[in-house]
């Protein structure tokens, strides 16, 4: 997430730099043969052109108010994963408690159980959280413009170390080994502490209502992990990602063409400004495109993402101000601008 007023502009050119390349190419090579060559027949009259044009910017709005939608979905999810976070860890002090219990634990005891629902939790997290950034087919992360600009303005903490690390912070290695064995660590997480809810009862340090309530947070946390994983797993529908593309490069090929009579009409030597001119009206449509490409995947690691490391840091620091405990980690704070 990108946490400053604006995009700097040498943001944005490094962005698109290749694209602007590809139009310069193209404007320059249709005004020197319509000009040099003489080939006055490839002149294209604008208004078919505008046309296309027309449609296209149908489509691009069309797709950016849709992947617009799947990250802001996407933040709300994670929203209430924050709220019932901070639910779970005050329910988890103030619900296990000896009141009920037949033997009765001692209090380190009984904070030990309070840690290992908690560390469980953020265990939780840190599982979805890798889920949520291994990369699809259809994503953009794999493209050249996003490898540079990850390398050059940001780094991926996810990348930067292993599921297996972070989870050694908060499980036991029988835990771990027993989680790490299974395709969707996240999930057997709250299986894990659906058992650890259920130990409790029948040692009577959490009643049935209790009991219930802890369980309906647990029911919760899937629904959360659910609307994730929906969006991560189903892409913004690849027909209309496709016929968005298609006509989008129609339209930026055709552009120059329709403009050198235009320009031609102010003076011969003024049609040498179809350059400029067409170089920043492709300019505008293909980076609404990559806006759009790099919104519908909130997941994937990008400048836009939603920021689940960071709010996964914040829930942590949470919790374990909660414990009293005394390593609390530090926030995560942008770089470059960019949060995680």
């Amino acid at each position: 997430m990108h946490s400053g007023r604006n995009y700097s502009l040498k943001e944005a050119l490094l962005w698109t730099r290749r694209d602007i390349y590809v139009h310069l190419i193209i404007a320059f090579v249709a005004t020197a043969l319509y000009t040099w060559l003489g080939c006055g027949w490839m002149a294209v009259p604008w208004l078919p052109i505008a046309l296309v044009g027309t449609a296209v910017a149908f489509l691009v709005g069309f797709k950016n108010n849709a992947s617009y939608d799947r990250t802001w979905e996407a933040r709300k999810a994670w929203g209430a994963i924050v709220n019932d976070s901070r639910s779970w860890g005050i329910m988890v002090k103030d619900y296990v408690t000896n009141k009920h219990a037949a033997a009765p634990l001692p209090k380190t005891a009984l904070r030990e159980e309070h840690r290992r629902l908690t560390h469980r939790h953020l265990a939780w997290l840190a599982a979805l959280r890798h889920q949520l950034r291994e990369p699809r087919a259809w994503e953009n992360m794999t493209r050249a413009h996003n490898i540079e600009y990850r390398k050059k303005v940001f780094k991926m903490p996810e990348y930067e170390t292993t599921l297996e690390a972070e989870l050694a912070n908060f499980l036991s290695p029988e835990e771990m080994a027993a989680v790490l064995g299974k395709k969707n660590r996240a999930t057997q997480i709250i299986g894990l502490q659906s058992a650890h809810l259920q130990t409790l009862l029948d040692k009577g340090l959490i009643e049935d209502f209790r009991h219930m309530e802890l369980m309906n947070l647990l029911t919760a946390f899937y629904d959360h992990q659910g609307v994730s994983e929906r969006i991560k797993n189903f892409p913004y529908p690849r027909q209309f990602a496709t016929i968005n593309l298609y006509f989008i490069r129609l339209f930026v090929l055709l552009v120059p063409f329709g403009m050198l009579r235009e320009f031609e009409k102010l003076g011969d030597h003024f049609v040498w400004l179809t350059i400029p001119f067409s170089v920043m009206v492709s300019w505008v449509f293909t980076t609404m495109e990559k806006i759009g490409d790099s919104t519908e995947n909130p997941f994937e690691g990008s400048a836009n993402d939603v920021p689940i490391t960071a709010l996964s840091r914040t829930i942590e620091i949470d919790l374990r101000e909660m414990l009293d405990e005394t390593e609390i980690p530090e926030g995560l704070k942008p770089v470059n601008n960019i949060l995680m």
